[in-house]
């Protein structure tokens, strides 16, 4: 029976190097504090409004006080999302 002929492999070539593209980010240095200030003032905002028995910070809000410090917490959550 014959001998089947041997194939030669080609030697391994490594793939060509990419040249490394700069990525320009823009400065975002704002978003951290923003963020932070939001997250801190809508606590606060709920804070002072248990703790002054629904006086204070807006008497005529009632109940909505609490609406309005999640609102800054939530505004926080949204600011935060341009943070790369």
């Amino acid at each position: 029976m014959p001998k089947s002929r041997i194939r030669k492999k080609a030697d391994y070539t490594p793939p060509a190097a990419k040249q490394a593209t700069n990525i320009k980010l823009t400065s975002r240095g704002w978003v951290a504090p923003v963020m932070l200030a939001m997250f801190l003032i809508g606590l606060a905002w709920i804070v002072v409004f248990y703790v002054t028995d629904g006086s204070l910070p807006i008497d005529s809000l009632g109940n909505w006080n609490i609406v309005v410090g999640f609102g800054f917490i939530a505004a926080g959550f949204g600011v935060s999302t341009q943070w790369k």
